[in-house]
């Protein structure tokens, strides 16, 4: 209920003073921007937006000795959403590329006074997250223990400790909470007016209402930026435009589709208590009652993120400066009461102002950073979901780095711009999705949660044929893909609900799929895989793929290599499967959401040859996988054609006829390690094939599977994945790869070098199988991924990826071991032997379970049969 007293908010004038509005001490716009003088006419680096992201790009380009640097502002410095942020830094993150930005947001920012003499609000609070649920409690613990490993400090205390550290907290609903002692607020405007006097101080130019109008772009690479002030030139291009960042990255000439939408963001402000606050009061983040609490001049800030968000700016260009949106205490009304269930005194504190400012959000609540793929040069940093204050020291370092050195220095294709293809910059899902993002922020996220809104906008043929059997969706790139299948008997508003950090409702279901897949035969629908088609007119396309792909793809016609596609430093960019269909043409299949990474790699690379083609030939074939042992039997039946091994070896690929349709690219691997084969059909016999396969297969057990199963027969054949197990910082000698590698036959590829360095010098880290041991799979926690890993009681590295084998029944868990030195903490060589003699602990959520390490097989240890297994290594998608 809304108290009489909270609604008597001052509106007088003055009554915002010292929100964002006096000049920061010792220092000011003043200091940092150029007077008004023309532009340059050139430059090497043009930034646009002045606010945090903006300048700390900058401030890291002129750290790592880029001085040629303009950087462009449309109003003042710090004014858009940067002025308003409520100043909390966090570096209690889910993702550990987050948790590592935070951190080093919180060092930059604690020495940044010192180093620029500019007053930043610096002061460390320590943070308080407090759980009404055990589920809370339990993704509280999770991520504990991996911000403990990374050294950040934090612990998990009781609700009476809540209260002895911040007394007027209500604790009698708590069930725990944590608490992350260096944490800080500070201001984050006078954050972003440091970065920019630091900057200025070594060279960079600072221009402020100055907007640009147009971003220019020749042979697909930058050439500069036309301004109401006149043009300048430049080789690179940074869009730091927040909110702006959609509607700038169309100003081109080759458009940059940046997906992201603004909505309204609301915190009050209070006057001070009578016995004011105390600088150092922790801030709260109470996230089941959707509310956060900082100590603002000895009164409070607090805010939060309601379940009903409001979108703005859907239609496009925003007034330049962010001016205070309405008041909306209506709309409040929820998160204020849920401000006075936790702090029951407030009702005698006055209200300065209910501040409503935008905030950006993107489609999967990860920011954007990284470089375009339709134009060289052009840059992007936007986008952080409201957490730009914690964010923006570390995203700005690392967006530095790839543009310095061409790569940052941590994996961070989870937050990289070609994640995302323009079927996610519709205004319309945007809209939709951010609604249902700003809630999510604070709501509790387990293992496998879906998103509701923007589905079912790519889908395979068979989708409603799939759909009406019971298939429960998973959503990729965009694209439907089928997790498992309900039976008719099984309730399925239950399994709907079965949000939890224990044992699923799904697993005797993927149990009977996995089974089946061994036993009999399973169809995965497994359209949604980016397929690309390389021809040529002579042998243009063998050398450029030879080059870059470190298998050798010089093999015969119906074969199929299993490759990596690696960058100079040895790093998997891709992973995947080529098929050579004649002599001058290749098939090539990669995860789902390479489509747009691989493709610009591939365009990077290849030269400008008209005898040279890429298509991208995804939505012409539908996928699908036939895996099982009585694979053989169907498709024999459905071709009249043998399919056993003598007539059809392991990785072989041919186009035949099943059923009455021809043309169908048959391969005979399944990214399992299980027998099978994959079928590449033509979309229009989609429905054709699928229903003889069905039909025919009725009588040898046939059923449908999801991506589930296929997770679980993978992870336990030890087959590692792009985007969950391996990533551009892994290297194919790191994770067992060394079989699919063209080391020693003379062809240069993109990583050699680097390969040959490291197979002298040894690896640094190892791909392992860990098979927990005093594990119950009833009762217990399960691993999902990014859980430490210990050896010998001390902390070697994190999980991968995991899932229950159902073979072993044990839970699988695939991580990188480190070995980190007793004395320096430095890395050094990683033997199997140091694998084989240690005693090694998996940590779920604080709890630590016994498991035993497993080396990937050396190839010449293995069976025959084992080794084609091996060869075919790997399924293709992200978790």
């Amino acid at each position: 209920v809304m108290l009489p007293r909270l609604l008597a908010v001052v509106r007088g004038p003055g009554s915002c003073r010292g929100w964002r509005e006096g000049s920061p001490a010792r220092g000011s716009a003043s200091a940092t921007v150029a007077p008004p003088v023309a532009l340059p006419a050139q430059a090497q680096v043009v930034v646009c937006g002045g606010g945090i992201m903006g300048t700390s790009v900058a401030y890291h380009l002129s750290k790592m000795g880029w001085k040629d640097v303009v950087l462009l502002e449309q109003g003042r410095l710090a004014a858009g959403s940067t002025r308003f942020c409520a100043g909390i830094l966090s570096t209690a993150r889910h993702l550990a590329i987050e948790q590592k930005m935070a951190d080093y947001s919180n060092k930059l920012y604690h020495q940044l006074e010192q180093e620029t003499g500019i007053q930043t609000g610096y002061t460390r609070t320590g943070s308080i997250f407090l759980a009404q649920t055990q589920d809370r409690l339990i993704s509280l613990k999770r991520i504990n223990s991996r911000l403990n490993v990374i050294g950040i400090p934090c612990e998990i205390i009781s609700p009476k400790k809540v209260a002895e550290l911040h007394p007027l907290l209500n604790v009698h609903d708590l069930v725990g909470a944590m608490h992350v002692p260096e944490d800080a607020v500070v201001s984050s405007a006078d954050v972003a007016l440091a970065l920019a006097s630091a900057a200025s101080q070594s060279g960079v130019q600072i221009y402020d209402r100055t907007s640009i109008l147009h971003v220019m772009v020749k042979k697909g690479q930058v050439a500069g930026v036309e301004t109401d002030k006149g043009q300048i030139q430049c080789q690179y291009f940074v869009n730091c435009a927040g909110q702006w960042a959609y509607e700038l990255g169309l100003c081109s000439e080759e458009p940059v589709s940046i997906p992201l939408h603004a909505c309204e963001h609301f915190y009050l402000l209070t006057r001070p208590w009578e016995t004011p606050l105390p600088s150092s009061t922790p801030t709260v983040v109470d996230a089941d009652g959707r509310i956060y609490i900082r100590n603002w001049q000895g009164g409070i800030l607090s805010g939060g993120f309601e379940k009903n968000p409001k979108p703005i700016f859907t239609e496009g260009k925003n007034q330049l400066e962010i001016q205070n949106l309405q008041e909306d205490w209506d709309h409040f009304e929820p998160l204020l009461s849920s401000l006075l269930r936790r702090m029951p005194q407030l009702e005698t504190l006055e209200i300065v102002k209910l501040v409503n400012c935008p905030e950006t959000f993107t489609p999967d609540m990860r920011c954007i950073m990284g470089e375009s793929p339709s134009v060289r040069g052009y840059f992007v940093l936007v986008g952080m979901n409201s957490a730009g204050l914690s964010f923006g020291g570390g995203a700005g370092k690392y967006l530095a780095e790839w543009m310095v050195y061409g790569y940052p220095s941590e994996n961070v294709w989870e937050l990289d711009l070609k994640r995302f293809g323009a079927l996610q910059s519709s205004r319309t899902f945007l809209r939709h999705r951010v609604m249902e993002v700003m809630p999510l922020l604070y709501d509790l996220k387990v293992p496998r949660w879906d998103f509701q809104t923007g589905r079912q906008l790519r889908t395979s043929p068979l989708y409603d044929r799939l759909d009406a059997q019971g298939a429960r969706w998973m959503e990729k790139h965009g694209f439907e893909r089928p997790k498992y299948f309900i039976p008719p008997d099984k309730d399925l508003l239950a399994l709907e609900q079965s949000k939890t950090f224990y044992k699923p409702d799904w697993f005797e279901i993927v149990e009977s799929e996995v089974k089946c897949c061994k036993e009999a035969v399973c169809v995965i629908d497994m359209s949604s895989f980016t397929k690309f088609e390389i021809t040529s007119t002579g042998d243009q396309a063998l050398e450029i793929l030879q080059y870059l792909f470190s298998n050798d793809l010089d093999v015969p016609v119906g074969h199929i290599v299993h490759t990596g596609m690696l960058n100079e430093r040895g790093g998997y960019e891709n992973d995947c499967s080529i098929a050579r269909l004649s002599k001058r043409s290749f098939f090539m299949i990669s995860p789902t959401d390479q489509q747009v990474h691989c493709w610009a790699w591939l365009k990077k690379y290849m030269p400008e040859d008209s005898n040279l083609i890429l298509e991208d030939v995804t939505w012409k074939y539908t996928a699908l996988n036939l895996i099982g042992p009585r694979a053989v039997d169907v498709l024999s039946e459905l071709s009249y054609a043998p399919m056993t091994p003598d007539h059809f070896p392991s990785l072989f690929c041919k186009e035949m006829s099943v059923g009455y349709a021809n043309g169908i690219r048959v391969m005979s691997m399944t990214h399992t390690g299980e027998p099978g084969f994959m079928l590449y059909i033509p979309i229009e016999y989609a429905l054709h094939v699928y229903n003889e396969v069905m039909s025919v297969g009725q009588k040898y057990g046939i059923r449908n599977a999801g991506y589930y199963a296929l997770r679980s027969l993978r992870i336990e054949k030890f087959f590692a994945f792009w985007g969950q197990d391996l990533n551009t910082l892994t290297t194919p000698l790191e994770c067992g790869g060394e079989s699919r590698v063209k080391l020693d036959k003379g062809v240069d590829f993109i990583g050699r070098d680097a390969l040959l360095q490291q197979r002298q010098n040894g690896v640094y880290k190892r791909l392992t199988m860990f098979i927990l041991d005093d594990h119950d799979t009833d009762l217990d926690l399960w691993p999902w991924w990014g859980e430490p890993i210990y050896r010998n009681g001390r902390y070697v590295g994190k999980t991968t990826s995991s899932a229950y084998g159902y073979t072993l029944e044990r839970h699988v868990c695939l991580g990188f071991v480190h070995n980190f030195s007793e004395d320096t903490g430095e890395e050094q060589v990683v033997t199997a032997d140091f694998i084989n003699r240690g005693e090694y602990e998996i940590d779920i959520a604080g709890h630590r379970f016994q498991a035993k390490a497993k080396l990937y097989p050396v190839p010449s240890l293995l069976t025959h049969k084992r080794r084609k297994e091996d060869v075919e290594l790997s399924d293709l998608h992200g978790k």
